[in-house]
């Protein structure tokens, strides 16, 4: 089932939770919940908390939470956000808790819309204001927004995959092949990679390194998830030339790199010289914002092509360890592994996961992207 979290024995079971996560909401963070009429006539149910006015300047900054196939704003991933300071807007799937209707992708889509256009014209946020930020599945009505509203301020995608099909696949019978790929494209075509190549903003990918979810084979078997293909969609649309040939085969031994000891022994192949790959893409981009697909690379060196392919994915995906379902902190802080500097992986029986990166706090990342985009610095 796509969908778990629309089945009533689970959400029965579940009430006793969402109610007192959504009293939470209204009473500690003073939530205002609101019922949200989309175009085919589900009621979508929405929370709202409001820190426009509040100390922190983050608080400007709306971030809208796109929740996994068995998530509720009640007790999902709108608490990453929401205790990193910002303001915030969680809604339910169609069939969800208090949302009405059944969630399939154009019902999806439908609400996604209804929530964007609240958003923007009931509650005033300009669009460079407003993040989009997914977990799971909910990867399909966030990139969904980003194509439809292309002037948002930045799209954030924890745990998410480029197609439907590979996922549908791993988990039933070879032998029911074809008619899973024909069921899958007429009926939940969940196309993410295609949605998200008709954005032109900042991009953000969280890849968690031991997900049991979208990977296609086994969890630790980090070459095998689905994040690693959307990322190369992302950038063989965005920069083709960039992604030639050298430029494909670094991102994928960089992607496909399960230790600390792999990941080096890539860098050390590739070595990056980061204010050259910084000056370059700056410099392309200029003051004109030039829409992609970039040009950029068809008259460089394949070494150079290679370190800026290689720069580009750094800083496009942020890799998390943990499993499909671990809550992503507010903070990197609190990531398993995220700010330390020693080089040893920490006992585990199986084959160490790549470590994250030190990092600044989650959404911040965004900026770091900036330098590409001009009318954002």
């Amino acid at each position: 089932m796509l969908f778990p979290g629309s089945v009533r024995l689970l959400q029965k079971a579940l009430l006793p939770v969402l109610l007192q996560g959504q009293a939470r909401l209204v009473e500690e963070c003073g939530g205002q919940r609101a019922k949200l009429l989309a175009c085919d006539g589900n009621e979508i149910d929405t929370m709202f908390v409001d820190r426009r006015d509040g100390p922190d300047p983050r608080g400007k900054t709306l971030v809208i939470c796109c929740e996994g196939n068995a998530g509720f704003y009640e007790v999902g991933c709108l608490s990453t956000p929401l205790e990193a300071g910002y303001s915030v807007l969680g809604w339910n799937h169609p069939g969800f808790a208090g949302s009405t209707g059944v969630p399939l992708p154009q019902s999806e889509a439908n609400a996604m819309d209804v929530v964007m256009r609240y958003a923007l014209q009931r509650l005033r946020f300009a669009p460079r204001d407003v993040v989009i930020y997914a977990w799971s599945i909910g990867g399909f009505t966030a990139t969904w927004a980003a194509m439809s509203y292309p002037d948002l301020g930045a799209l954030v995608l924890d745990a998410s995959f480029d197609d439907l099909v590979p996922l549908a696949l791993k988990v039933l019978p070879r032998s029911w092949r074809d008619l899973v790929t024909r069921t899958v494209r007429e009926h939940l075509n969940l196309n993410n990679g295609e949605q998200l190549c008709r954005y032109q903003g900042p991009v953000l990918l969280v890849r968690r390194t031991r997900d049991e979810i979208i990977t296609t084979t086994v969890p630790s078997d980090i070459a095998s998830n689905r994040g690693n293909d959307l990322l190369l969609k992302l950038l063989q649309h965005r920069y083709p030339k960039i992604m030639a040939d050298e430029g494909t085969e670094i991102v994928r031994e960089w992607l496909e790199a399960a230790t600390p000891a792999e990941e080096s022994a890539v860098g050390q192949r590739c070595p990056l010289e980061e204010g050259w790959c910084r000056a370059a893409l700056g410099a392309f981009a200029g003051d004109r914002d030039p829409p992609f697909p970039w040009s950029l690379g068809e008259d460089l060196p394949a070494e150079q092509r290679r370190q800026l392919a290689l720069f580009l994915a750094q800083k496009h995906l942020q890799n998390f360890e943990a499993t499909h379902c671990t809550p992503l902190p507010p903070r990197p802080s609190a990531c398993p592994g995220a700010c330390d500097p020693s080089p040893t992986p920490r006992p585990s029986p199986t084959p160490p996961a790549r470590r994250p990166s030190p990092t600044p706090s989650l959404f911040p990342l965004i900026k770091s992207l900036w330098f590409l985009y001009p009318p954002l610095r």
